[in-house]
C-alpha cells in the first residue's frame, strides 16, 4: 500500500471482526479502504455474517483513507446485509467521511453513530 502523502509503502488494511453481542457483530477498520480491499472485507464480512447475525457494524475510527473503490465496496457489503436481513451501521467516521457518506445518501441506509456504544444503543441492542 502507498503513503498518499510520502508515497512510501503504509501499513496493511485489516478487518478485524468482533461479537459484542449476541446477533451483532463489529469490523474494526483500520487502514485505507480501496477497490484492492475488497478480499478482506468480503472476508471479514463473511466471518462475521450468519443466520444469526442481525447487526452488522463498521468501527472506523482506525480509518486512514477511504476512496470510490471503498465507498462501492461498503455499497457491495450494505446489498448483502440487505439479502440477508442485517442492518448496517457505522461508527467513528471523522467529519470529512460523515460528509461524503451524507453526498452520496449512504447515511440513509447505513446508520452513523458518533460511537459504539451509541451504535449499539441506535440499533437496539442492550
Amino acid at each position: 500500500m502507498i503513503d498518499k502523502e510520502h508515497g512510501t509503502a503504509g501499513p496493511p488494511t485489516t478487518f478485524n471482526v468482533r461479537r459484542p453481542r449476541v446477533g451483532t457483530v463489529v469490523i474494526d477498520v483500520a487502514g485505507d479502504v480501496t477497490a484492492d480491499s475488497e478480499r478482506a472485507l468480503m472476508q471479514a464480512f463473511e466471518e462475521g455474517s450468519n443466520n444469526a447475525t442481525d447487526v452488522v457494524a463498521f468501527d472506523f475510527h482506525n480509518l486512514d483513507y477511504m476512496n470510490s473503490g471503498g465507498i462501492g465496496l461498503l455499497v457491495t457489503v450494505l446489498v448483502r446485509a440487505n439479502r440477508q436481513r442485517q442492518r448496517l451501521v457505522a461508527f467513528g467516521l471523522d467529519d470529512h467521511y460523515r460528509q461524503i457518506f451524507e453526498l452520496t445518501r449512504l447515511d440513509e441506509a447505513i446508520g452513523l453513530f458518533d460511537d459504539e456504544n451509541a451504535a449499539l444503543a441506535g440499533v437496539g441492542v442492550n
